[in-house]
């Protein structure tokens, strides 16, 4: 799992930016699960698990303005 986090993590800035596309988001969504399974919080794996399916309406919104502006998708204290 870390393997995976810090490879997302350690992508070009229009990598990351290709990966906000709506159908793309995917991957970010299954990063921020990893993340929150990771850390052991159960609030971050619940909300990591509801950005699959429906959050991915609207997380990639947010996602693309996380990447632009902090270089990394939207998550909670990382």
């Amino acid at each position: 799992m870390k393997e995976f986090t810090k490879a997302l993590e350690g992508l070009p800035f229009i990598v990351k930016l290709i990966f906000c596309i709506p159908a793309l988001d995917i991957i970010w969504s299954v990063y921020k699960l990893l993340k929150g399974i990771e850390s052991g919080d159960v609030l971050k794996i619940v909300l990591g698990v509801l950005t699959i399916v429906p959050g991915a309406f609207f997380m990639w919104i947010l996602d693309i303005i996380w990447v632009i502006l902090k270089g990394k998708p939207f998550w909670f204290n990382d």
